[in-house]
């Protein structure tokens, strides 16, 4: 009596196919992984910035004082990648301006920026007696 034995393995040509579609689809997927990771740091820096703008016309909003027509600076040192500067622009009549704040930072190599803008009433100083 003859017994055939049967060996469990792969043959090479199973194992070459394999190779092959891995070696078509790694790549594709490690570009979707790094792509998904730039996307979700441009929008972690994005929203970093807003509120940061938030914060920024906050402070100007609650300073009361509009005396000027540009102003810039940064938010050393806590948030040292980002940059700010922020403008008074006349809207209708002489008692409404618009305050426009820009907080901007450099990512790969490129300058983004968010822009915020409310209005802001200029009350006169009136002497009541």
């Amino acid at each position: 009596m003859s017994s055939i034995e049967m060996k469990k393995g792969f043959t090479f040509v199973e194992v070459l196919a394999t190779l092959t579609f891995v070696a078509i689809v790694l790549p594709v997927i490690m570009k979707g992984i790094s792509l998904s990771t730039v996307a979700a740091s441009e929008s972690r820096k994005r929203s970093e910035a807003t509120i940061l703008a938030q914060g920024k016309m906050s402070e100007i909003v609650s300073s009361n004082i509009f005396d000027f027509v540009e102003v810039s600076g940064d938010f050393m040192p806590e948030n040292e990648d980002y940059s700010w500067n922020a403008e008074l622009v006349g809207w209708e009549g002489e008692s409404l301006k618009e305050l426009i704040v820009k907080v901007l930072w450099t990512s790969r190599n490129e300058e983004h920026s968010v822009n915020l803008s409310t209005l802001v009433y200029m009350s006169s100083q009136v002497d009541v007696e």
